[in-house]
């Protein structure tokens, strides 16, 4: 176990002082893929922990992060998350899970980011020609999540998006999968991930541009796909308080390489406190949050925050409800 805090310490200081596991072959992609609320992350608990969440996920919320990780908990549940994000966009997120057998799991989500309608604009009227447009997106997903054995579960996410940008629209189908090992040694685990998994898409619809003539022929961009890999343990832990740490290395296809350190803080299973740090992404830092957890009758209440800080854009708010039966 000290071996692994050392290793823990080693890497952060490594990334702290902007050098990479892996050479910066990423940044100049910034922007590249189109889709971007996809990389908007989910759940007030997983947020506050700087994201770092695939070898942790174990609630509702690993429907997002990692679909291996459904069959870490024996709870059917439901997820409810709203974020408050940059510039008075709103993103939203809803899922049910369900388990079949004890090694089965079946789960469904929806996420939209949607905001007010915006003017329409032109280099003649700034102000507004008085229409408006409408930008949003929504995606559909269905998940499946298996325990091959009492060490190693395995998960995939298959998903529908739409982006609607005024008479434009970009469909497509993604896949998520996942990975979850217990390695044994006291309560390690590790998590492989990769997110957002797809064709090139390309929005279609006709606009009218302003010399009168009509564009129909649009370029095509990238999803966001990701690739994630945790790690996560208890430092600390007693019959009422449980310290989690968890670093993840993340590597986009429209970024350089970063890592995320999170951690949390049990009390009595009914009071969490979390934190977490973002190193080599731009404009995002440290994070932090709590929960509660209330059990009511028969249903099982979890509430999270989450506060994320950006270095210019100024902060997001997250808010997440869970339910367990």
């Amino acid at each position: 176990m000290k071996k692994i805090i050392f290793l823990i310490l080693i890497v952060s200081l490594f990334v702290e002082t902007k050098a990479q596991l892996f050479p910066t072959l990423g940044g100049q992609r910034a922007g590249i893929s189109g889709l971007q609320f996809l990389k908007i992350g989910v759940g007030g608990r997983a947020s506050a922990m700087g994201d770092a969440f695939v070898a942790v996920a174990n609630d509702a919320s690993a429907l997002y992060w990692n679909p291996a990780g459904l069959v870490q908990s024996s709870k059917n549940e439901v997820i409810f998350s709203h974020n408050e994000w940059l510039v008075d966009i709103k993103h939203e997120f809803a899922g049910a899970v369900y388990h079949l057998t004890s090694n089965d799991v079946i789960g469904a989500s929806v996420t939209a980011l949607h905001m007010e309608d915006m003017k329409v604009t032109t280099e003649f009227m700034p102000q507004g020609t008085g229409e408006y447009f409408s930008y949003g997106d929504i995606a559909f997903a269905l998940t499946y999540s298996r325990k091959m054995t009492e060490q190693f579960s395995f998960g995939g996410t298959i998903k529908y998006i739409e982006e609607t940008l005024d008479k434009l629209k970009m469909r497509g189908v993604m896949v998520d999968l996942g990975t979850f090992y217990w390695t044994g040694l006291g309560s390690t685990r590790f998590a492989v991930t990769v997110s957002n998994f797809g064709n090139n898409l390309a929005p279609d619809g006709e606009v009218t541009l302003l010399d009168k003539t009509k564009k129909s022929d649009w370029q095509s961009f990238s999803p966001p796909t990701i690739f994630r890999i945790g790690f996560a343990f208890e430092p600390y832990q007693t019959e009422n308080h449980m310290i989690t740490t968890s670093v993840q290395l993340n590597h986009p296809n429209d970024n350089s390489e970063n890592v995320s350190l999170g951690a949390e803080y049990k009390f009595y299973n009914f009071f969490f406190l979390r934190g977490g740090y973002k190193f080599n992404v731009e404009e995002q830092n440290y994070t932090f949050g709590a929960g509660l957890n209330m059990p009511l009758s028969s249903v099982n209440v979890s509430v999270d925050y989450a506060f994320a800080n950006f270095t210019r854009l100024g902060s997001a708010h997250r808010f997440s409800l869970i339910l367990g039966l």
